[in-house]
């Protein structure tokens, strides 16, 4: 399993209308394709107009796979030039959980991002 740890910094005070966009229309296009949202967080202390967001994956090539599939959704196509204004600064990492590590739930064998 991989986690991918995406970072946004945002343009000062657009936090709010970036995690409405999110929540109203962003999270509902990408998870059925990319899977397991493992959190979603905004930064109140330190570095500010931060947003990170876990999605967890059982391979680097199911990641790309699922990553592939929603580039290509027209709805996320659509979607993007609501929300990319809002964001300054993108960052990416993938992480190795520790054989201790609590892991997010595996996803069901069925579902449209599955195939």
């Amino acid at each position: 399993m991989i986690v991918e740890m995406r970072t946004y910094i945002l343009h000062a005070g657009k936090l709010a209308p970036f995690m409405q966009l999110m929540e109203g229309e962003g999270i509902r296009i990408e998870a059925p394709v990319l899977g397991r949202l493992a959190g979603f967080y905004s930064s109140e202390i330190g570095a500010l107009n931060k947003v990170v967001h876990l999605w967890a994956y059982d391979s680097f090539e199911e990641r790309q796979r699922r990553r592939a599939l929603l580039g290509a959704d027209p709805a996320w196509q659509a979607f993007l030039p609501k929300v990319l204004p809002l964001i300054r600064d993108m960052h990416n990492e993938l992480l190795n959980p520790a054989p201790f590590s609590p892991l997010p739930p595996a996803m069901p064998a069925s579902g449209a991002a599955a195939t």
